[in-house]
């Protein structure tokens, strides 16, 4: 049945609006200084991978089929006109914030970022030196004329324009070069005291320092003008069902042509003349709603460096120890399975450590009674504990099966590395399902024990990555009951294997039965409000998009259900509309985590369902990736989390921001006593121990 468009609010601008709220973590006075700084580099890397991906893809959609219509309503190139004005007001705020409040607030510590008419004698001889030491004998420069055409430009690679005079020694004379900086440089150079009058902590641009020496790369002609630049490219991998016999080739080959993907933005030094802007646009195919000029280093992520070189603790988040559960706490050689074996152990992430999935993994790596591990993987990193357990098990002969995603984006290099080396390991390594992105988080270990074999399982809402596993919110639950185990088993089988989806008792799947399941429990909602039965929905997630699921919502909050969303980004659903959204409420958390776990929650004339899960309420989570949702059976368990991830978060009057009708969002104030849902979880798991 169709619906009204405009009941739907775009995806792109809701994105620009999260990266709002993140910036208004870098204006917060209330926060570190260098943290703040952080948030401000967090908002380019988002930035980066938003033009990367979502950008690219609209800019194509637009090429390709030009008359589409959007979820929102617009065409493709009527979403780009809007997203573009809104990017750029982001990008000049951006900027306003580092230059005009950041940078003078870190002077005031002590923290210096040096322009180039600041610099002392002392100072410029010091670069000087760094430059002729640590450039000149790795900087290529190319003079632009027939037999030098504009080179590639690497995607997100910093380089640089240069205007030139005169004649070289070989007669020519093009008036263009371009200069490119290897990224094995760093983009910000921190300055020795005994040049910075004694401050410790003195900082020049890379940029800077190329600008005032950029006429040694060209001896005997002028430098007219030297000019910083950027280019963004499609980093969209695509492979074709056809096209090969063997996924991870495949990619290989794509990879080595993603960092020349089609340009989608320029950015550029706001110095920069006109003419030198339309040149470079012409070598990039871009539209001048296309350009970014900016007051400042045109990579600010390069500056998430910084908070690393200076040593101040009182300008950074105080660290914390995460806490393990009770049953965990005793000092015990038993196995972890004995413990699993009593009863189900939940864990809250980063409040309580991950150090148990670790330990989980290890021991059945290592315990003799083990025969059988499962596990999928969809972001690691490069170096992981995991992953090396995993190989040292498939090397002591156990039963190693990994079902690795090789498509999770970004991650794709580094998950080909670890398939290559778990497959010369002896481990069965499989990539999924083509044209299904496995983004389920199952760990499953097969032991055998007096009574037969026994299967223990880890589920999770994250990734197994022990690093995001200190920044990310998230839950995981090691339990050993039989049913889930059988569930779990069943969807590695079909991963692995062929056949039909086998019916599960409990767990539910993408791409067969979570949505069913979700559109079912809102339908039952609305049958009991109808009935004049209490009805209440609380979900928190990611992203919340899928078109099906937000008029089912509608349609619910008609019925008279209440319905609290906490969604940390992107949201296509628009709350407190008269006559239809009226009892929907959407919040975003923003704070000093990523707030990253799925949960659910249905009233169910007073059942209350809770669930948790690895996806969002998206349609790709839906219908092209294979998702687990699990509910949580264990009554104290799921009191816990009813607290812990929604009543906790509803309470919150500190990062909490309250989404309007029309997409904005507005910073929830309040007179009450301050609630912030991280800190008092901290304050929880870093104090007295809870379970």
């Amino acid at each position: 049945m169709s619906q009204p468009q405009d009941l739907l609010l775009n995806r792109e601008l809701g994105l620009i609006e999260f990266n709002r709220r993140v910036l208004a973590q870098a204006e917060d006075p209330n926060l570190p200084l260098l943290e703040r700084l952080k948030f401000l580099c967090i908002v380019s890397s988002n930035l980066d991978e938003f033009f990367e991906v979502r950008i690219a893809w609209l800019q194509d959609a637009a090429h390709a089929t030009p008359e589409r219509i959007l979820a929102d309503g617009s065409t493709p190139e009527q979403a780009l006109a809007k997203v573009a004005r809104a990017c750029h007001q982001l990008v000049r705020e951006q900027y306003a914030v580092m230059s005009e409040v950041l940078f003078p607030a870190l002077r005031q510590e002590g923290i210096i970022f040096l322009r180039r008419n600041e610099w002392t004698e002392q100072q410029r001889e010091w670069v000087q030196s760094y430059f002729f030491r640590e450039l000149m004998p790795i900087l290529t420069p190319i003079g632009l004329d027939p037999s030098h055409p504009f080179p590639k430009v690497l995607n997100k690679s910093l380089n640089f324009a240069v205007e030139l005079e005169g004649r070289d020694a070989f007669g020519r004379a093009s008036g263009t070069a371009i200069v490119q900086a290897p990224r094995i440089l760093p983009r910000v150079i921190k300055l020795p005291p005994e040049v910075c009058d004694g401050h410790a902590h003195c900082f020049v641009f890379l940029s800077s320092i190329l600008h005032s020496h950029v006429h040694e790369l060209f001896p005997g002609m002028a430098v007219k003008g030297c000019y910083q630049f950027r280019v963004t490219r499609d980093s969209e991998l695509s492979v074709e069902d056809d096209d090969f016999k063997n996924l991870r080739t495949a990619l290989q080959g794509e990879l080595r042509q993603r960092q020349f993907g089609d340009a989608v933005r320029l950015e550029i030094a706001d110095t920069c003349p006109q003419h030198m802007e339309s040149f470079l646009l012409t070598q990039f195919n871009l539209q001048a709603r296309d350009v970014y000029r900016v007051n400042g280093p045109v990579n600010l992520v390069r500056l998430m460096q910084v908070p690393d070189l200076v040593d101040r603790s009182d300008l950074k988040f105080a660290p914390f120890a995460p806490s393990l559960p009770t049953a965990l706490q005793k000092k015990t050689k038993s196995p972890l399975f004995e413990t699993i074996r009593k009863g189900d152990i939940l864990l809250h992430h980063p409040y309580q450590s991950f150090q148990p999935v670790i330990d989980f993994l290890t021991q059945a790596a290592t315990d003799p009674h083990v025969v059988a591990i499962k596990m999928t993987v969809y972001r690691t990193g490069t170096d992981s504990v995991l992953m090396e357990s995993l190989i040292a098990a498939a090397r002591a002969g156990k039963q190693v099966t990994v079902v690795v995603e090789l498509m999770a984006r970004f991650d794709e290099e580094a998950n080909i590395g670890w398939a290559s080396r778990l497959e010369d390991a002896g481990a069965h390594v499989v990539y999924g399902v083509i044209g299904y992105k496995v983004h389920a988080k199952m760990l499953m270990v097969v032991r055998r024990e007096a009574h037969g074999l026994h299967r223990y399982v880890h589920l999770g809402t994250g990734n197994y990555h022990p690093r995001t596993a200190r920044m990310y919110t998230d839950f995981g639950l090691l339990t050993c009951n039989e049913e889930i185990a059988s569930d779990v088993n069943d969807i590695f089988v079909q991963l692995t294997g062929l056949g039909r989806a086998s019916s599960l008792k409990h767990l539910f799947q993408s791409p067969f039965t979570l949505h069913s399941m979700i559109m079912q429990s809102i339908e039952r909602e609305i049958e009991h409000a109808q009935a004049g039965k209490p009805a209440q929905i609380i979900a928190k997630m990611n992203s919340l998009l899928e078109p099906q699921v937000i008029h089912a919502l509608y349609r619910a909050s008609q019925a008279g259900v209440k319905i609290q969303l906490i969604v940390r980004g992107v949201c296509a659903l628009r709350p407190g509309v008269p006559g239809l959204s009226d009892n929907i409420t959407v919040r975003s958390i923003v704070g000093r985590f990523l707030e990253h776990p799925r949960v659910f929650y249905f009233y169910n004339d007073h059942k209350e369902d809770l669930l948790m899960s690895s996806a969002d309420w998206m349609g790709r989570n839906f219908f092209r990736r294979i998702e687990t949702c699990v509910p949580v059976l264990d009554n104290k368990l799921k009191r816990r989390i009813i607290k812990e991830a929604l009543r906790m978060y509803l309470e919150d009057n500190v990062n909490s921001w309250e989404m309007q009708p029309d997409g904005s969002y507005k910073r929830r104030a309040s007179r009450a006593k301050p609630h912030c849902a991280q800190m008092e979880l901290l304050a929880l798991y870093t104090g007295p121990q809870a379970e």
